[in-house]
C-alpha cells in the first residue's frame, strides 16, 4: 500500500509539473483554480453563518457569487448570464491593465536600481579625490583621506575599479569604518577606458590617485590607466594633479611620461626596501615613519615666516615652541637639514613638523637651552653589521643593495630561503662586488621549519629581517603573510627559550595580520602597501611635499635617523628638549623627537615622541634615543 501511494504521488507530481511546463497560461489556470478553491467555500461559509443572509438557496448562491466577485475583483454583478459574463470580462481587462502597469513600473525601477548598484552613473562633484584601481592600498588611502577631511564640510572620495560596486562599498565600510562628513562614492568599470573614467568626473577633481593592483602585471596597467586619464582630460587647460605608484623601477619613467609634467610617481618596492633596511639598522624607526605619515599625529607642512628672512637656518630650529623645523623649500627644491649657516630667503618656505598648519607659530626657545647638559664627546662610531634575511622576494635584491650602500667593512648578510633555482639565481645576481665591505651568503632552507632556525645562531645577528615569498599566480595577495606568521612564531619561541629579545623587522602585506604577528611590543613591522598609501594620501593634500618625501626616503639623501641620546645630552641630566635641539644643531642635524627606552614596551606609541614642545623637560638615560633628520 505504501508503495502504491508513492507511485500515485509521483504520477500526480509529474502531471502537475507537466502542466506547469506548458507556460504562463497553465500557471494562470492553476492560480485561478487555487483561488476559487479557497474563496468560494470561504464565501459560502460567511453567507451561511450570516444571520441576515437570504433564506432561499438561489438568493444565498447569488450572495456567495457577489462575495466571491468582490474578493477576486471580478465585479460581482448578477442577472442574466450575459451580464455576469460582461462583468467578469471588464474586471479581467482592468486587472490585466493594472497588473501590466505595475509590472512595467516595477521593471523600470528594478533596472534603475540595478544600474545604480553597478555604479554606472556619473559623479557630479567639485574638488573631490578620485582613486583609480583596487588593492590593499585603497583602504589606507581612503582612511587617510577621511582623516584629512574630518574638518571639511563637503568632501568626497570617488573610487573606480573593475569590481562590483556593492562589494567595494562593503569592503570599505568594513576596513575603513565610519567616514564622518566625507561622502564615499564607488563606481564600477575598467580604469583603462577613457569613457568609463568620465564616470568619476576627473576634470573637476582636486587630485587623482592611481593605485597598482596586487598582480604581476600591475605596473603595465598603471601606465595604461594614466594614458586613459590623459585621453579623458584632453583639451583641459588645468588638469588635476596626478599621484600614481608603480612597483618596479623599470616602469617609473613610462608612468611619469604618461602622468604628465605635473604628475608624481612613487616606487613602492624601492621605498619599502629602504624603510625595511633603515628599521633593521635602528629598531623603532618604523614607528616614527608611521607617526609622521598618517594624519592622526604630526605631519609635514610648508610655512612662510617673514621674521626669519635673512637669518641663518640654525636660528629657525629654536624659533617654534611647538613645531620642529627640518628644512627649507627654495623655489621648487627642498633642502632637508641644510647647514645651520644657510640664509633663509624672502621667498623660502620652512619645512616643519606640526600638529596642524595653524599650530606652527613662532616664539623664542633659547631660554630653555642648558649648554651645561650638552654632550661634547664624538658621535658613536658605526661598526660592521650582521644581518639575517629570512625569506626572499622581489624586494630582497633592493634590500641587499640598500645594505651595501652604507656597509662598513666586515659586514655580513646571510640569506635563508627555499625558493628553488630561481631564488639561487637571484641571490647570485645580487652578489656585491669584492671590496664593498659586505658579504652575501645563501643558506638553503625552509624558514617555516623549526630545525632550520635552530641551526642558526640568530642571537649573533644585529637584526633579523623576515619577508614573505612572492605569491604565485592565482594566489591571494596576502598569501605570503601565512608563512611569515609561522616564521615569527618560531622566532618568538627562540626568544622565550633564551630569554633574549631578537631585533626582528617584519614585512607584511595585509595590515590586519599585524595584530596576529607574535612580536614583542614596539617591534618593527613594515606593511608594504600601507606605507605607499600613506605617502600618496599625504602628497594628495599637498603636492609640493612629493619632493620632500623623495629626498627623505632617498637612498643616499637626508633621512630620519635614531641616534643614542648620549651623543646629545649627558645621561642622567634633566633638561628640556630645546637642549637636545641645540645639541643636534651643533652636529649639523635637526632633532624632531625621541624614543624613551623605559616606555618602549608601552602602547600605543611605544616610547616614540615626535615633535615634543621645546619646553618639555625629562631625565635622559643612556638607553634613550633621539630622532633626528640628518645623514649617515
Amino acid at each position: 500500500m505504501a508503495q502504491r501511494r508513492t507511485l500515485l504521488g509521483d504520477r500526480a507530481r509529474y502531471w502537475f509539473d507537466s502542466t506547469l511546463a506548458r507556460g504562463a497560461s497553465a500557471l494562470v489556470g492553476w492560480m485561478a483554480l487555487l483561488c476559487l478553491t479557497v474563496v468560494v467555500p470561504a464565501s459560502a461559509l460567511v453567507v451561511w453563518t450570516d444571520p441576515h443572509a437570504p433564506q432561499s438557496l438561489p438568493d444565498r448562491l447569488v450572495q456567495v457569487w457577489r462575495l466571491t466577485g468582490e474578493t477576486l475583483r471580478l465585479g460581482g454583478a448578477t442577472g442574466t448570464p450575459l451580464r455576469v459574463t460582461m462583468s467578469v470580462l471588464l474586471a479581467l481587462v482592468a486587472l490585466l491593465y493594472v497588473s501590466t502597469l505595475v509590472g512595467l513600473i516595477t521593471t523600470a525601477l528594478t533596472e534603475r536600481l540595478t544600474a545604480l548598484r553597478r555604479g554606472r552613473s556619473t559623479v557630479l562633484e567639485q574638488g573631490h579625490v578620485v582613486v583609480l584601481g583596487w588593492s590593499e592600498q585603497v583602504f589606507t588611502v581612503v582612511g587617510e583621506l577621511v582623516a584629512a577631511n574630518a574638518n571639511q564640510r563637503r568632501a568626497a572620495v570617488a573610487v573606480l575599479a573593475d569590481r562590483d560596486k556593492t562589494a567595494m562599498e562593503e569592503a570599505l565600510a568594513t576596513k575603513v569604518g565610519p567616514v564622518g562628513r566625507t561622502r564615499l562614492i564607488c563606481r564600477s568599470g575598467p580604469t583603462t577606458d577613457p569613457a568609463v573614467l568620465t564616470l568619476t568626473s576627473p576634470a573637476t577633481a582636486g587630485v587623482v590617485l592611481v593605485l597598482p593592483r596586487d598582480e604581476p602585471d600591475a605596473d603595465a596597467e598603471v601606465v595604461k590607466t594614466l594614458l586613459a586619464l590623459r585621453a579623458a582630460l584632453a583639451g583641459l587647460k588645468n588638469p588635476p594633479p596626478v599621484v600614481a605608484a608603480v612597483r618596479d623601477d623599470r616602469y617609473r619613467l613610462a608612468a611619469g611620461l604618461a602622468a604628465g609634467p605635473g604628475g608624481v610617481v612613487l616606487e613602492s618596492d624601492t621605498v619599502t626596501a629602504r624603510l625595511i633596511v633603515q628599521a633593521a639598522r635602528r629598531p623603532g624607526l618604523s614607528l616614527v615613519h608611521q607617526e609622521l605619515l598618517d594624519f592622526a599625529g604630526d605631519e609635514f607642512y610648508l610655512v612662510g615666516e617673514e621674521s626669519l628672512t635673512g637669518h641663518p637656518f640654525g636660528d629657525a630650529l629654536l624659533s617654534y615652541p611647538t613645531s620642529s623645523v627640518v628644512g627649507l623649500v627654495h623655489g621648487d627644491t627642498p633642502l632637508l637639514n641644510p647647514p645651520p649657516q644657510t640664509t633663509v630667503g624672502a621667498d623660502d618656505l620652512l619645512i616643519v613638523i606640526s600638529r596642524d598648519d595653524d599650530t606652527a607659530w613662532p616664539g623664542e626657545c633659547g631660554q630653555w637651552v642648558e649648554k651645561a647638559a650638552m654632550a661634547s664627546g664624538p658621535a658613536t662610531p658605526a661598526r660592521p653589521e650582521r644581518v639575517l634575511l629570512l625569506g626572499w622576494n622581489r624586494r630582497a635584491p633592493l634590500m641587499v643593495e640598500q645594505l651595501r650602500r652604507r656597509a662598513r667593512s666586515g659586514s655580513v648578510v646571510d640569506v635563508v630561503a627555499d625558493g628553488g633555482e630561481s631564488t639561487v639565481r637571484q641571490v647570485r645576481e645580487s652578489q656585491v662586488p669584492e671590496g664593498t665591505g659586505l658579504t652575501l651568503t645563501l643558506h638553503p632552507g625552509d624558514v617555516t621549519r623549526p630545525e632550520t632556525l635552530r641551526r642558526l645562531d640568530v642571537h649573533s645577528y644585529d637584526s633579523v629581517i623576515v619577508v614573505g615569498e612572492d605569491p604565485a599566480p592565482g594566489q591571494p595577495p596576502d598569501q605570503p603573510d601565512n608563512r611569515t606568521l609561522v616564521t615569527l612564531l618560531l622566532l618568538r619561541q627562540l626568544e622565550e627559550a633564551s630569554g633574549r629579545e631578537l631585533p626582528v623587522v617584519t614585512e607584511l602585506v595585509d595590515d590586519r595580520n599585524r595584530a596576529l604577528a607574535p612580536l614583542g611590543p614596539g617591534a618593527d613591522v613594515i606593511i608594504s602597501g600601507k606605507l605607499i598609501g600613506l605617502l600618496m594620501a599625504q602628497i594628495s593634500q599637498n603636492r609640493r611635499l612629493a619632493a620632500v618625501f623623495e629626498e627623505l626616503f632617498s637612498a643616499d639623501g637626508t633621512g630620519i635617523r635614531l641616534r643614542p641620546a648620549g651623543d646629545y645630552v649627558l645621561p642622567g641630566c634633566e633638561t628640556a628638549f630645546a637642549t637636545v635641539v641645540a645639541a643636534a644643531r651643533g652636529r649639523g642635524e635637526c632633532a624632531i623627537g625621541y624614543r624613551s627606552h623605559d616606555d618602549a614596551s608601552t602602547s600605543p606609541d611605544h616610547g616614540v615622541r615626535v615633535n615634543p614642545p621645546k619646553s618639555e623637560r625629562r631625565r635622559w638615560t643612556a638607553d634613550d634615543e633621539v630622532i633626528v633628520v640628518g645623514t649617515d
